[in-house]
């Protein structure tokens, strides 16, 4: 399933959009490192397996990062269980109504879980 949603307080900059760069590279591992625990105290814990996070895009001119992530489950069983609503209900609680993401603050608008 993908993941996506916008972070406020990370400005947008090219090297973002190069997956060999260093900050590409730092910025996932951030993402993976606050991402991976929600996942895993969510109602998906048991078929989670992990998330990617595919690319970074300019949000409101520049000053927002979007990030599009791909997030996959053990089997294609869970998945066809997999309850996007609720995910996104509980997602939305572990990031005090979509505002905080560890140091990173989001656009309260901009979750959006894709089954």
């Amino acid at each position: 399933f993908t993941l996506n949603f916008t972070l406020t307080n990370l400005r947008y900059t090219a090297d973002l959009d190069d997956p060999n760069s260093r900050k590409f590279k730092s910025t996932v591992k951030v993402m993976n490192h606050y991402l991976d625990p929600l996942f895993k105290r969510s109602s998906i814990s048991s078929a989670y397996t992990g998330c990617k996070t595919m690319r970074f895009r300019s949000g409101r001119a520049g000053d927002d990062t979007k990030v599009d992530a791909v997030c996959s489950c053990k089997d294609n069983a869970s998945l066809a269980r997999f309850d996007r609503e609720k995910l996104y209900q509980e997602l939305s609680t572990m990031t005090n109504n979509v505002t905080r993401l560890g140091h990173y603050s989001l656009d309260r608008n901009s979750l959006y879980v894709d089954g």
